[in-house]
């Protein structure tokens, strides 16, 4: 990284976020490229991570057009109204489980018309489990993938850094 903020590659100072990590940042682009390749397009739900998935996907030029929307569903009733959950599920499972992060994800589908959408929700670093975070992935003709990490008290930017690798795995798995 240089004075500026920016990662030396190939001869450039391209650089989509100067506090990501250089590998994020190449798998930013490798998962954008299969999924232009593919003719797929995105959405996001965005608990824990507050929207930096979705700002992360439309960083890179002339590949930020397989974006098709992000949901910012930081609160309950953000997740009821805008993914259709219900609230009397949220408090049976919790926001932080399995079954929201899946109703997170099949929710984006729902609600876009996006090919494949990957949720998270988690605790960053309050809560009764720092660093829990649920992943969901849904493909519209293909099941809905489920991951559960605990990267434990590292922080909150480091866990959202995680979080973001991680969702970008999933992503690439189902492609």
């Amino acid at each position: 990284m240089t004075d500026a903020g920016t990662n030396q590659r190939a001869g450039t100072t391209e650089s989509y976020s100067p506090v990501l990590p250089d590998d994020v940042e190449d798998l930013v682009r490798a998962v954008l490229e299969r999924v232009a390749a593919a003719e797929l397009s995105l959405a996001t739900a965005e608990s824990c991570t507050g929207g930096m998935l979705a700002s992360i996907l439309t960083d890179v030029q002339d590949l930020s057009g397989v974006f098709e929307r992000g949901f910012v569903v930081y609160s309950d009733p953000a997740k009821c109204e805008l993914l259709g959950l219900a609230q009397a599920d949220i408090d049976r499972c919790g926001a932080v489980s399995e079954e929201v992060a899946v109703a997170m994800a099949e929710g984006a589908l729902a609600n876009s018309k996006a090919d494949i959408a990957v949720s998270t929700t988690g605790y960053a670093d309050d809560g009764p489990e720092p660093g829990l975070v649920h992943f969901a992935c849904a493909r519209r003709d293909g099941p809905t993938a489920h991951r559960e990490e605990r990267f434990g008290a590292i922080g909150r930017g480091p866990v959202r850094i995680e979080s973001m690798r991680v969702a970008l795995q999933m992503i690439e798995s189902v492609l």
